[in-house]
């Protein structure tokens, strides 16, 4: 007897944060008037969307190249730009199309403004050192320069809390996040730097962007609600590795892919229900294809 064909889900969760879209759509737009376009780093961390684009017209670019462009129109992803990315634009008559989501506009506004008092504080005397200002995030990646540059560069960036230990915590600090940061990863960070500190103020501030934040809650949710998961995603996508992590929790057998050709007919067989997912810049045209591929697969049986 034939058994049952299983079901296959697309988490209607996954996929694009705004601030991808946004960016994507604005990318899209100028090349439909222009023709062709060029971005300041991958668009997003899917190799398989950045194809897609390129082969519109969009053409990335790394920040080497921006003094040989001699003009031109960039476009400024939405991770974000120091800035002395800004300087270099305006000194080589660069025009800018900025899509550097709001959400870490905001967070870099925040700390430049905290920076900008804090030495106006220091210079007149007020204070007489000035406050550590933390950054949890990963070291390099583009957000996170784009939040040191505001403090024009001084800011420590820590990975983990073992990174606290080579930290001189005394005296001021002032603690903020990657907006794509897990919120139990920071809340041990906070829990930990309150243990150690001995003596000065410690200020922490929650800037983690909760669309991305509460991906984590909802892909559990939908992993756990299927015998096999596929998740999609760049090999550069940092969220993506912290939602793969989720998904495999609480699902074991849960796959990652970059790209439909990758998925596996023994993954599959026995499934009653597939379930796929994937990071904040996997696009929703990616998935559609993995699942395309699950059911050719498992239609073969």
């Amino acid at each position: 007897m034939k058994r049952q064909t299983p079901s296959i889900e697309i988490d209607s969760n996954s996929g694009f944060c705004f601030g991808v879209v946004t960016a994507i759509n604005k990318a899209e737009a100028e090349l439909e008037r222009a023709g062709r376009l060029a971005c300041l780093g991958d668009i997003v961390h899917n190799a398989s969307e950045v194809e897609r684009l390129r082969l519109k017209g969009l053409q990335t670019i790394t920040h080497q190249d921006l003094d040989r462009l001699g003009g031109g129109t960039v476009l400024l992803r939405a991770h974000g730009e120091p800035p002395s990315t800004y300087d270099i634009l305006r000194r080589n008559n660069i025009t800018v199309i900025d899509a550097t989501c709001p959400v870490v506009l905001r967070l870099q506004q925040r700390i430049k403004q905290a920076y900008d008092d804090a030495k106006k504080a220091f210079r007149s005397g007020e204070i007489d050192r000035m406050p550590l200002f933390l950054i949890y995030g990963k070291e390099g990646h583009a957000e996170v320069n784009g939040l040191v540059g505001q403090t024009e560069g001084n800011a420590v960036v820590i990975q983990d809390i073992d990174q606290l230990d080579t930290t001189d915590l005394s005296g001021d600090v002032l603690l903020y996040s990657q907006t794509t940061k897990s919120i139990d990863g920071f809340r041990r960070i906070v829990d930990e730097i309150k243990r150690r500190k001995a003596d000065g103020s410690f200020q922490y501030f929650d800037t983690i962007c909760r669309q991305v934040a509460n991906r984590s809650v909802k892909i559990r949710e939908f992993a756990a609600g299927h015998e096999v998961v596929i998740f999609v995603t760049g090999a550069k996508s940092s969220n993506g590795r912290v939602l793969l992590q989720e998904c495999l929790k609480v699902n074991p057998s849960t796959h990652s892919v970059t790209e439909s050709s990758e998925v596996r007919r023994e993954w599959l067989e026995g499934a009653a229900s597939i379930g796929i997912c994937g990071a904040t810049s996997t696009p929703a045209w990616l998935m559609e294809e993995v699942a395309e591929k699950a059911a050719e697969l498992v239609s073969q049986d």
